[in-house]
């Protein structure tokens, strides 16, 4: 798996959140960006990358879903607005790269660098793993488990928008065991997990 190339351009996340606030209106949104961006922290860690770069790639994947024109038009329509912003080229790579459509690579971008692979990752297990969350009794992360998750993705009526298949294709492709993926990202979650609407006992946020 080729590894990033983060090139002389720098990003600070003050500046990311200013940018998000003028595109995302909805709570739903900033928590599943929130959610990617820990995920993808806490995968720069231990992995040795760069946590800040990871993290802004997670967070702002997403951030043109309430004002993209067509769903057919993301996340071209996000990344065009993030270089005229001045983002660097590998963060816009991970947004290109970050989804398929049906038939094949979305946007015929193949996905190279590790980061891109993770954003790819983490993305809709992310938003599978907060859906499971929310109808738990106490909406406890400390209540969910892989074998849960796993148990619901095969559930076809529950979270039906999140695919499924991206959710195993993107561990496979990253080289990671599907549970222990999603323990990690269960867990990755847990410091956050108030400004997601979730409870945690290791919530920091």
């Amino acid at each position: 798996m080729a590894s990033q190339t983060t090139g002389s351009q720098d990003i600070d996340r003050r500046k990311v959140l200013d940018d998000l606030s003028q595109y995302v209106k909805g709570d739903m949104l900033m928590r599943h960006l929130l959610g990617v961006e820990a995920a993808m922290r806490a995968y720069a860690r231990r992995f040795g990358e760069d946590e800040e770069r990871w993290g802004i790639a997670g967070l702002v994947h997403d951030f043109d879903w309430e004002i993209v024109p067509s769903v057919e038009a993301h996340p071209q329509y996000g990344a065009d607005i993030l270089r005229s912003l001045g983002y660097p080229d590998d963060i816009v790579r991970a947004v290109l790269t970050h989804g398929d459509h049906p038939n094949g690579e979305h946007l015929n971008v193949k996905r190279e660098t590790m980061m891109e692979h993770m954003v790819f990752a983490c993305d809709e297990l992310c938003g599978f793993i907060r859906a499971v969350t929310l109808v738990r009794p106490n909406k406890s992360l400390d209540e969910v488990t892989p074998r849960s998750v796993i148990r619901k993705m095969k559930d076809k009526a529950f979270a039906r928008d999140v695919n499924r298949d991206d959710i195993v294709k993107g561990a496979s492709e990253a080289g990671l065991d599907l549970e222990e993926h999603i323990a990690f990202i269960i867990d990755s979650l847990k410091p956050i997990a108030g400004r997601l609407g979730l409870y945690s006992e290791f919530d920091q946020s």
